[in-house]
């Protein structure tokens, strides 16, 4: 039995997979079966405490993974158990309430931080100081096909690979003189808690231990490999149920126990079963299982949606404008082109647009709604918004004031932030993408005018970690606009967003492009210095130089060259720096303008070489 300790929470059985598993079809989900068993052993009271879920969802499988976690409150303090089981419980519950789109490491890391808080100032609430509410935590968190550790304390996660025993978290402990071990790190010990972070590859057949002092001081590898044995062999072709891992964990603990064990013993099992991995031809079944509709003309409907204009007809997409009984408002229609039916790559992107569009609720970014379920066609159904492209505003106002371009900024700016809140990046930042508000446009004080639009190419951190054989072939975005690290095939992040915004803001202002690489997508650069900086001031000689060196700061085409924050650079566009200012006044000549440096070498050297053949 479990005693006081948290039992493992499930929402759904883990399944056997049984003896003809495998003949089975490789499965598109991560399958995993655990058991775990805790007692209090010598002592009176069991402050252990371990938790396991796995959600009854696919979709929450696979966007938010499968969580295991142990803990182990120090028992010098009447508030471990408290410490222990609040660990393992509210870790696992406030996990599965963070975003699906952040990462696996950015969620753990808010729900760690906060929780450690939380510990923190109750245990200093304590009138014994010695009571403060600590306790060891070591968790699991399996995704696609990757585990994702976090640890703090002398708790342990080993896995078992092909035989093979290895320790994957390290322990934060000193030992001091007479045995006794003091922790150096563990949750609510400090008001500032540093987390070891480990991520490792998962293969059929793992099995991961998850086990507090009690066990695996008393226990040597040898013991704990052959004591899985067991449960470890595939040999047969059978797998594990619950209740032999349980059973397997319960033999571990009473080992322990027998062999002289003084502390609480916990052990918690988790065994790899199946990891996602679907076959390309399977990927594209299903992104193709929905029929793309034709061309479609006014006076024609489409699950009950009626068009009612044209509003874009291009040969990546057709977008109209739509009624429906249900709605009261107009509505809009996106469908892709037929030209990309076996482009499994278009049609991930399409699918991913509305993904990201169902997640995001703010007036600065366009919502995409539900559209009629079980429908056989694929398309998208987004909020009609009464305005107009920033291109087309950029052609009515070529020479706008300073302060509707900084008004128009602040406006992408606070839209660009909904998606950092969410571990999205845009990565399509362009004038056709923003929307400006008919309403708001005579205006253009109001801070929710701006709209952004087309998120099919937005790259989202979570969903980056799910495995997939899809891989992009080529660089996202438009060419005038895409930031550098894209073409030299990095990983984008926020401020490669602020790159195009940058760029966008320059474009405003002179009517030109920063930089002059039009044939990019077809020659990929190797270094950022291919790319030199225009400086706003040949277009409009009119504008400060501290405004063309915020732009330059902001375009910069290493990403490291760039303002850390889009808060900095409106800062910089609305008031001047002047530390940039006087760094570029008193900076050398090959610095300010190394172009024209290297025009005045070239010439003097030209002229030496007209004195040497006149003498």
């Amino acid at each position: 039995m479990i005693d006081a300790a948290i039992p493992v929470k499930r929402t759904v059985p883990v399944k056997s997979t049984g003896a003809d598993s495998k003949q089975q079809s490789v499965s598109s989900e991560l399958r995993v079966n655990f058991g775990g068993h805790s007692i209090a052993g010598v002592k009176s009271k069991n402050e252990d405490a371990f938790a396991a879920y796995l959600p009854s969802s696919g979709g929450v499988n696979q966007l938010k993974g499968i969580v295991t976690c142990i803990a182990d409150g120090v028992s010098c303090s009447e508030n471990a158990q408290l410490a222990s089981q609040t660990a393992v419980t509210l870790f696992i519950d406030d996990y599965y309430s963070t975003p699906e789109s952040w990462t696996v490491r950015t969620s753990a890391a808010r729900v760690l931080s906060s929780l450690n808080s939380w510990l923190y100032h109750h245990g200093r609430q304590d009138y014994q100081p010695q009571n403060g509410a600590v306790t060891t935590f070591s968790a699991a968190v399996f995704k696609s096909r990757t585990a994702h550790l976090f640890h703090a304390g002398d708790s342990r996660i080993y896995r078992i690979r092909k035989g093979d025993l290895e320790q994957l978290t390290t322990d934060h402990c000193n030992h001091a003189s007479g045995g006794k071990t003091y922790l150096t790190r563990a949750l609510g010990m400090d008001s500032h808690l540093e987390v070891d972070y480990i991520q490792t590859d998962l293969e059929v057949g793992d099995l991961f231990i998850l086990s507090t002092d009690g066990v695996h001081e008393t226990l040597t590898k040898k013991e704990l490999i052959s004591l899985s044995t067991n449960t470890n062999d595939l040999t047969s072709g059978n797998r594990p149920s619950k209740t032999k891992l349980e059973d397997t964990a319960a033999a571990i603990v009473d080992q322990a126990l027998a062999q002289g064990s003084e502390d609480n013993l916990s052990c918690l099992l988790v065994r790899v079963d199946e990891l996602p991995l679907e076959e390309l031809n399977e990927i594209h079944r299903k992104l193709t299982q929905q029929t793309i509709p034709p061309v479609l003309e006014p006076g024609m409907s489409i699950d009950g949606y009626e068009i009612q204009r044209v509003l874009h007809s291009g040969t990546r997409s057709h977008v109209y404008l739509v009624s429906h009984p249900d709605s009261d408002e107009p509505l809009v229609l996106k469908t892709p082109s037929v030209n990309f039916e076996e482009d499994t790559q278009y049609l991930e992107g399409f699918m991913r647009e509305e993904w990201v569009g169902r997640r995001i609720d703010n007036r600065g970014v366009m919502k995409i709604l539900p559209r009629a379920e079980n429908s056989q066609f694929l398309y998208l159904i987004c909020e009609y918004v009464e305005g107009k492209t920033l291109r087309q505003w950029m052609y009515d106002n070529p020479q706008p004031s300073l302060e509707q371009v900084r008004t128009i900024c602040q406006g992408i700016i606070q839209s660009l932030r909904v998606f950092q809140r969410l571990g999205m990046v845009h990565r399509d930042l362009k004038p056709e993408n923003v929307i400006i508000d008919d309403n708001a446009d005579s205006h253009m004080k109001s801070n929710g005018q701006i709209k952004l639009i087309d998120f099919g190419t937005v790259q989202v951190s979570g969903l980056n970690e799910i495995s997939s054989l899809l891989k992009e072939e080529c660089p996202v975005g438009s060419v005038d606009y895409i930031a550098p690290e894209y073409l030299m095939d990095q990983q984008g992040s926020y401020c490669s967003d602020l790159f195009s915004l940058g760029v966008i803001i320059y474009e405003m202002l002179t009517g030109q492009q920063p930089y002059k690489l039009s044939n990019s997508h077809r020659r990929i650069p190797k270094h950022y210095s291919e790319w030199q900086y225009h400086s706003a001031l040949e277009h409009r000689p009119d504008l400060p130089l501290w405004l063309d060196l915020s732009l330059e700061k902001a375009t910069s085409p290493n990403p490291a060259g760039r303002y850390p924050a889009l808060s900095e650079f409106y800062t910089d566009l609305c008031t001047p720096n002047q530390t940039m200012v006087d760094k570029r006044v008193h900076s050398p000549l090959m610095e300010k303008d190394p172009v024209l440096m290297w025009k005045m070498i070239s010439a003097l050297l030209l002229i030496i070489v007209v004195i040497q053949a006149a003498l």
